[in-house]
């Protein structure tokens, strides 16, 4: 009997979760990583292209009404700022190879014993240069992201720079070696086989020279026709009777043909091309070895101030419409001009921080004068201060009504400074003031302006005005490219700016504080501020350009030679906070060099501004009016106040707070001063002055005032310059007495140069200051320059 034979039983297999991927979910998972890794790559590198457009969108991701410039728009904007500039930097972008790489070993199914290797090697590399671009780019650091920048400087802390140093070069030596299999042997080899080419090279290139010079009796000189002939077609005869024909073809070779037609020996012609400048020359290879000079270089390292620094005052959400405040307050405007028998065509409103203005469209016939006189009328049944009427809104078929809104809405500094349009801004000075009616932020250039006046009664904002003009240009401008001089007769004002002496401020040679408070000081930083202007405008005659943007433009492609007296210049602000106290202690020894600053300093880059309390005739005087085109004017007690600031009232029905009227010669525009708070200037100059500074602040010209003696130290003899008959001597044979003269000739700076004229001025050698002329010189020549001296000796 057969036995039966049990089959064994199939056990069912367990479902559960895997993770290995079946062949299809290889295939999905690859191509969705080699599609992004291709989506990241563009991604990262736009970011270096848009990330300054950018920045003020990273906190508005959910809006979908803001648009990112980056090629993957908010979501590429966000990424690539996490990765690349709190990441590793541009040595991110190998992420996107790797992922490309791990995509593709999934989509083709490839064994994946090499990916781990790739991978660790990926990483290894990507550290290695993100700390070398932070070491060698310190000053750029997008390049090395967050991570390089501080693992650079984490042990820089601990070993230098040398051991830093010293680390890259034997991580260096780690990757070549295990990565690439380089080896001492293989370099040594790899050179001389080089040699070897190149000496075979020579050789065959003096076998043909040689061969070439044994056939020289057969060449023929040919020099060719200018450029602009076309076509030249000659015959010339040789020695021996052989016809020669010279032809030049469309590329511009000429065929040399000798003998028969049939015989032809082939030659080109080099033709001869314009030589440059010897000056264009050494520039361009100044350029090329060094790049253009960099005047951020000595503060490579300075970190502007962030946002963080500034409050979000106020609602961050924006402006709050309230829809009954609108319509009764367009019922009533409807209600009083109706009581006037003024119709009302169309009425439209537009809410901005502080006010609204209603625009309105009256009926046919309707003179404009007549809504005019009705301000007060209107005033009394809103029952509201502040209200001004715009009759006409210029650009516009419309009248406007700007009515102050019971619940205000604070403008806060930093919603200025983080708007697209300060960050945007290509300006040589941007300043951000605030808000307009409309909400826009309002931002002008002050180079441009050149020079503000700003006035209003105490209290109305002047000094958040002056502090949100500085702010402005401390979050936009390097040290090296503006510098500060601050007059503060009130001495509480600006204090707080003293800790940005050594990097923003500028001061005379003598002072002891940057900030100036003491009116003779005043009086001589005014004049050296002068001074100063003289000596850029020789400047600028010498290197033969109209102003300080095409200098510094020539001088930053180094056509000019530094060893001429030549430097880089900042632009120079001049901040005055109350203007009035100046004006009743000096009077005509403050006003007569501000007068000649607001005519002429504009083009050599120093610009003033120019605060007071007390908008009289007999301080803001014609002179001060007619050089002061950009004014501000916040609220002021009367109309006469308002026609002495913008020649138009209107500053008197101001509601205060900020609330301002700025003008630039034409048209009046109401704005919303932005508000930054006394602790938040601290933060900032606090943040500023922890960092790396120069030596001291930027020193203006030395001005020796009168003394009262009559003395001065340069009339003794053994205190004089070193370089003083030099000097002199430079200044008899030229018969021209000027202190850029001496700069120029005997490599001198600026205080130096100024203090031999003085010296110069006492020896009786040359005359007095007379302004932008330069000094009589009362030596005829040499020898009268030497008697006059050896009588001094004597």
């Amino acid at each position: 009997m057969a036995k039966k034979v049990k089959k064994p039983k199939s056990t069912p297999t367990k479902k559960g979760f895997s993770l290995k991927l079946s062949q299809q979910n290889k295939i999905i998972f690859g191509g969705l990583l080699m599609l992004l890794s291709i989506a990241l790559f563009f991604s990262f590198v736009s970011f270096y292209f848009t990330w300054q457009d950018d920045q003020s969108l990273l906190t508005e991701f959910a809006d979908r009404n803001e648009q990112a410039r980056n090629l993957l728009n908010k979501f590429g904007a966000n990424v690539s700022h996490f990765v690349l500039y709190k990441g590793f930097g541009v040595s991110s972008i190998i992420f996107t190879f790797l992922l490309f790489i791990t995509g593709l070993y999934l989509f083709l199914s490839m064994q994946k014993q090499g990916l781990l290797r790739k991978w660790i090697w990926g990483l290894v590399f990507i550290i290695w240069f993100s700390v070398a671009l932070g070491f060698f780019a310190a000053g750029k650091p997008l390049l090395g992201g967050m991570v390089g920048y501080e693992m650079n400087d984490f042990l820089q802390d601990y070993g230098g720079k040398i051991g830093v140093f010293l680390l890259l070069l034997f991580g260096l030596i780690v990757i070549l070696v295990r990565l690439f299999q380089f080896s001492p042997d293989k370099a040594v080899a790899y050179i001389n086989d080089k040699g070897k080419s190149l000496a075979t090279e020579f050789k065959k290139d003096r076998t043909v020279k040689s061969d070439s010079d044994s056939d020289r009796e057969n060449d023929i000189s040919f020099t060719p026709k200018k450029e602009e002939t076309p076509v030249v077609i000659d015959t010339y005869t040789h020695k021996k009777d052989i016809p020669v024909l010279a032809k030049e073809d469309d590329e511009g070779e000429f065929e040399v043909k000798v003998g028969a037609e049939e015989d032809t020996i082939a030659m080109e012609v080099e033709k001869i091309k314009e030589e440059k400048e010897e000056l264009d020359n050494i520039s361009d290879k100044l350029v090329e070895d060094f790049g253009e000079f960099d005047p951020t270089l000595e503060l490579g390292n300075f970190k502007f101030p962030p946002l963080d620094l500034l409050d979000q005052h106020g609602a961050s959400g924006g402006i709050t419409i309230n829809q009954e405040e609108l319509e009764e307050n367009k019922n009533k405007i409807v209600e009083t001009l109706k009581n006037y028998k003024i119709g009302i065509a169309q009425i439209k409103a537009t809410i901005g921080p502080t006010v609204t203005l209603y625009e309105i469209v009256p009926d046919a016939g309707v003179r404009i004068s007549k809504i005019k006189n009705l301000e007060d009328d209107i005033a009394l049944s809103l029952a509201a201060l502040g209200i001004r009427i715009i009759a006409p809104i210029p650009g516009k078929g419309t009248i406007g009504i700007e009515v102050p809104n019971k619940n205000a809405t604070i403008v806060s500094m930093r919603s200025v400074i983080a708007s697209s349009k300060f960050q945007k801004a290509e300006m040589q000075l941007p300043i951000a003031f605030g808000k307009t009616i409309s909400n826009e932020t309002f931002v002008v250039d002050l180079a441009k302006m050149p020079h503000l006046l700003m006035a209003g009664a105490t209290g109305q904002g002047k000094s958040v005005g002056l502090n949100a003009v500085l702010t402005s240009l401390l979050y936009k401008k390097h040290p090296a490219e503006v510098k500060f001089v601050l007059i503060d007769p009130k001495k509480v004002e600006l204090t707080l700016f003293n800790k940005i002496e050594r990097h923003y401020l500028a001061k005379l040679p003598d002072s002891e504080e940057a900030i100036i408070t003491d009116n003779n000081k005043v009086i001589n930083t005014l004049n050296s501020l002068c001074i100063e202007m003289d000596n850029r405008y020789e400047l600028l005659k010498v290197a033969m350009v109209r102003n300080i943007k095409e200098y510094n433009a020539k001088f930053k492609a180094r056509k000019l030679n530094p060893n001429d007296g030549h430097m880089y210049l900042p632009y120079i602000v001049l901040v005055i906070d109350e203007f009035a106290d100046l004006i009743m202690t000096a009077g005509k020894e403050v006003e007569t060099p501000i007068a000649r600053l607001a005519q002429l300093a504009r083009a050599i880059g120093i610009h003033l501004i120019i605060a007071t309390q007390r908008p009289s005739v007999n301080v803001i005087t014609g002179i001060i009016k007619a050089n002061f085109p950009a004014r501000i004017a916040f609220r002021v007690t009367s109309k006469i106040d308002s026609r002495t600031i913008l020649d138009t009232q209107g500053a008197d029905q101001l509601i205060g707070r900020g609330d301002m009227l700025f003008t630039q010669g034409n048209d009046v525009t109401r704005i919303q001063c932005a508000f930054v708070d006394t602790p938040e200037v601290a933060k900032i100059t606090e943040f500023i002055g922890s960092q790396r500074a120069y030596p001291d602040a930027h020193l203006l010209p030395e001005y020796m005032g009168n003394d009262d003696s009559g003395t001065s130290i340069d009339y003794n003899i053994s205190e004089r310059d070193a370089m003083f008959r030099e000097a002199a001597e430079v200044i008899v044979i030229a018969q021209q007495g000027s202190a850029s003269l001496i700069q120029r000739k005997l490599k001198l700076g600026y205080n130096r140069a100024g203090r031999i004229i003085d010296q110069l001025e006492a020896a009786g050698i040359v005359g007095p200051f007379e302004g932008s002329k330069a000094r009589q010189v009362l030596v005829p020549d040499i020898y009268a320059l030497d008697q006059l001296l050896n009588n001094e000796s004597a």
